[in-house]
């Protein structure tokens, strides 16, 4: 018995051991992708996947993979970090910050499935907004105190880190998060299927172009988010939401577009402010949708338990009406009964 015991407990450390392995490659593999578009000092950019993907991490694997984070971290800093002690200081606040985020959607009951409007807005408002200040301000902290910054650099520096990490988590948290519960409907209509590549496509060209000109034409993208959440719920509003800020980074790093006039505080009020709303109406709209579908569904089913107790006691009713009456006697019998 002690061996089987010793057994299965070598097996569980060695499969926490992969995950925590498989989330370390994840987190570095996106943090790479995420400085392809950095603005600040080689390190910080407006969209940071990573932290997405280590809340995502947490909520379905738990906290006990905080290691990963951790290393992905330290791999991707060690080559651009100013210091050592900088390194390690802000994979301290990038572990953290997720941490923080895990700790306070548990708090108020947050589901994976995202199938409540509550749960939306805790997701957006404790996940990412309020969880990514520690990041933020540990990690733009730590390059002032190691001379990669001039003090009067933090702050933009540090709305440009706090900004990605919540973007991070609104674009790249729900996705992973639908994705998991998601199945591929094989047997979905062909129509189906070319609705679903031409929202894409059209998100794609329409932020494209939205982005690209020298007229503001961001508003245009707002009717494909609406059009994602209402068909396709969350999973198709996160996909559309990540294609239309992924685009609108690639715009804002090249100056292009309605990015090209302003320095780099005014873009990123811009771009955060434009990238924000996109994510908040996707999200908050699927959840809505999601959370709608359900109660109707509910419905259905208490009015079909309804139908089959009303069709019973009509069948219950036929039956006594057949039935033949007593005789008189039997009436007489019971009655001195």
């Amino acid at each position: 018995m002690k061996a089987v015991i010793v057994d299965y407990g070598l097996r569980d450390h060695a499969m926490t051991a992969a995950k925590i392995l498989t989330v370390a490659i994840a987190y570095f593999v996106a943090a790479e992708l995420g400085l392809q578009q950095q603005l600040v000092r080689g390190q910080v950019t407006p969209l940071w996947p990573s932290t997405g993907i280590a809340l995502a991490a947490m909520l379905l694997l738990g906290l006990r993979i905080w290691p990963g984070i951790t290393l992905g971290a330290f791999l991707v800093n060690v080559s651009i970090g100013p210091t050592m002690a900088a390194v390690l200081s802000i994979s301290v606040g990038n572990t953290l910050a997720p941490i923080c985020a895990y700790l306070l959607l548990e708090r108020v009951g947050f589901r994976i499935e995202l199938d409540r409007l509550r749960d939306a807005l805790a997701l957006v408002f404790l996940g990412a907004f309020a969880g990514m200040l520690v990041s933020a301000t540990v990690g733009a902290g730590s390059l002032v105190l190691a001379g990669g910054l001039q003090p009067s650099e933090f702050w933009p520096a540090w709305s440009v880190w706090w900004a990605g990490d919540a973007m991070g988590v609104l674009v790249v948290t729900p996705l992973l998060l639908a994705s998991r519960t998601t199945r591929v409907p094989w047997n979905a209509h062909p129509l189906r299927w070319v609705e679903g590549a031409a929202l894409l496509l059209g998100t794609f060209l329409v932020t494209l172009l939205a982005t690209s000109g020298p007229i503001n034409l961001l508003f245009l993208v707002f009717p494909f988010l609406i059009w994602s959440a209402l068909r396709f719920q969350l999973l198709g509003a996160a996909a559309c939401a990540l294609i239309t800020t992924t685009v609108a980074i690639v715009s804002a790093a090249h100056h292009s577009g309605p990015f090209a006039q302003h320095n780099l505080f005014l873009n990123m009020v811009a771009l955060q402010a434009f990238n924000g709303s996109a994510a908040l109406t996707a999200l908050l709209l699927a959840a809505i949708i999601v959370e709608r579908n359900k109660a109707h569904q509910n419905i259905k089913n208490v009015c079909a338990r309804l139908n089959e107790v009303a069709d019973r006691l009509a069948r219950d009713k036929k039956l006594d009406l057949r039935l033949p009456p007593p005789r008189a006697g039997e009436r007489s019998r019971h009655r001195s009964q």
